[in-house]
């Protein structure tokens, strides 16, 4: 027995010796930053409470504030404001590029998820979600096998491109932070300057949904609602 201890003990010593030079390797090797001197970007509370009072005030849903080249891909933050809604058969949404993350600020709601779309239909490229927001996906009228998750305020989600999402049932409104990860940059950046010239208009022409929303550009010779 205690021959087959040792021998035991040996292999696993010897193991353990093979590996340590290759782990400590990969630990000290030195990198290059994918974002080469790249500055952070900071967006103060006060900034996404103006983007809520202007969704509420002007029925708007999502809204863009700010899109970052951080490298290797596009990183946007945006808040969305959603009112009260019961309604099983709700749209789906699907984005094939850009995945998201929520982080729930207040109200609860029903968020059904799932990669299994019925009924697709393509969502224009026209359309101000596809051009400024989430890039190319589509709609469909459900999901197979979609799993419900209740949400509420500090709740996060985690939903990567191709997955369906569709609320079911808002109690009274949902207010969350939105993080948008682009790895193809198929979205367009978004300055603190652009932001402050954006909030200076109704923001009709740049939001994503809602009854007050613009959801494509103006003829030629038009005026849209964020004209300035």
């Amino acid at each position: 027995m205690k021959t087959v201890l040792v021998a035991i003990g040996l292999i696993v010593l010897s193991l353990s010796a093979l590996s340590a030079p290759s782990a400590l390797s990969a630990q000290e090797r030195e990198y290059t930053p994918s974002c080469a001197m790249c500055p952070g970007t900071y967006v103060p509370n006060t900034e996404i409470q103006a983007y809520v009072r202007r969704a509420i005030a002007n029925q708007l849903t999502d809204q863009g504030i700010r899109q970052v080249d951080i490298g290797k891909a596009n990183v946007g933050i945006a808040v969305v404001y959603r009112g009260k809604l019961d309604n099983p058969q709700a749209n789906v949404a699907e984005h094939d590029l850009v995945s998201e993350v929520y982080h729930v600020i207040d109200g609860s709601a029903t968020l059904v998820l799932g990669p299994d779309l019925v009924g697709k239909v393509r969502r224009p490229s026209t359309e101000t979600t596809v051009r400024l927001l989430n890039g190319p996906g589509n709609n469909a009228t459900a999901m197979r096998n979609g799993i419900a998750y209740e949400l509420k305020a500090g709740d996060a989600v985690i939903i990567p491109a191709g997955t369906g999402h569709q609320f079911t049932k808002i109690d009274d409104h949902i207010t969350y932070l939105m993080i948008r990860i682009d790895p193809d940059k198929v979205t367009p950046h978004k300055t603190e300057a652009d932001s402050r010239a954006d909030l200076l208009t109704d923001g009709r022409g740049t939001a994503g949904g809602g009854a007050g929303a613009t959801p494509t550009p103006p003829a030629r010779g038009g005026r849209g609602g964020n004209r300035q």
